[in-house]
């Protein structure tokens, strides 16, 4: 059901296996039987986890359990039952504009240096993630010829399935066609590694290196912090919330607003400076 009818990306129903198949193990293999109490004790389990953890497992068994009820495979949902964490939203990891300004500064110290195909690769890659605020798995499975040096935007397929237009900025189709010059002509992927396409692991490692390489603490970036830069400096640069969500592929936009947690400072200038009612010759009453 997640798969043919919601859509979910492989990932997603890999993380509701791993979720399912504990909580069924912790139930002695009776998760589709389980009860209130049943639950109300699974909870107590997780107790020690961090917040999203549970509400991560949670999630996953309240779909398991609407979908039993909707199949008529049972007669009642007790997933009423399982714990609801509060707590505030956490806010993204991000880097600031001179913690960007160096990881390029290295690229380019790499590229004016007689660049292998690596350090070609490695740019391409930090481009579409700052520039377009790629997913890393979006990414790494980019196909070979999707996109073109002539064409400023790609049309992507992304979480759930849903389809959205990505632009793609001029230094990052320069960088990409720098890149694609090395790949073999029958490449079927832009980022070919062995028989398939680069690993998100090894993503997340080229680009901790970069981060070191440019004395930024490593466990502070990774390419989903790249793509919360590209959508906080872009909202501070003034980018509509809407247009934002559909850059970045979200299905809600209240997941997109998490990245109002700009600089209050810069609100106020944005409200002083480009408010319909702001006339600085309107006398106050």
């Amino acid at each position: 059901m997640m798969a043919a009818e919601a859509g979910a990306a492989v990932n997603t129903l890999l993380a509701y296996r791993r979720d399912l198949e504990g909580a069924s193990e912790e139930l002695g293999g009776r998760l589709a039987e389980a009860d209130g109490a049943a639950l109300t004790r699974l909870g107590a389990v997780w107790l020690p986890l961090a917040r999203s953890t549970v509400a991560r497992k949670a999630s996953a068994l309240r779909r398991f359990f609407g979908f039993l009820a909707e199949e008529r495979l049972r007669d009642d949902d007790p997933s009423d039952a399982l714990p609801r964490p509060g707590g505030a939203q956490t806010l993204p990891r991000i880097l600031d504009h001179g913690e960007v300004d160096a990881l390029f500064a290295v690229l380019e110290q790499r590229l004016a240096d007689n660049p292998t195909p690596a350090d070609l690769r490695l740019s391409a890659l930090v481009e579409l993630l700052y520039g377009s605020g790629l997913r890393a798995t979006e990414l790494v499975s980019l196909p070979r010829h999707l996109l073109r040096r002539d064409q400023p935007y790609a049309i992507l397929r992304g979480k759930g399935g849903r389809e959205r237009l990505v632009p793609i900025s001029d230094r990052a189709r320069a960088a990409v066609a720098a890149y694609a010059a090395t790949l073999p002509a029958d490449a079927a992927w832009l980022f070919p590694s062995g028989k398939a396409h680069l690993s998100r692991v090894r993503l997340f490692q080229l680009v901790r290196a970069l981060a070191g390489a440019a004395g930024i603490a490593p466990e502070r970036v990774s390419p989903h912090v790249l793509r919360h830069a590209f959508a906080t400096h872009l909202l501070e640069g003034g980018a509509d919330l809407r247009a934002l969500q559909s850059m970045l592929g979200h299905a809600d936009i209240a997941t997109t607003q998490i990245y109002t947690h700009v600089d209050s400072r810069r609100l106020v200038e944005l409200v002083n400076q480009r408010h319909p009612l702001v006339d600085a010759g309107r006398p106050r009453s």
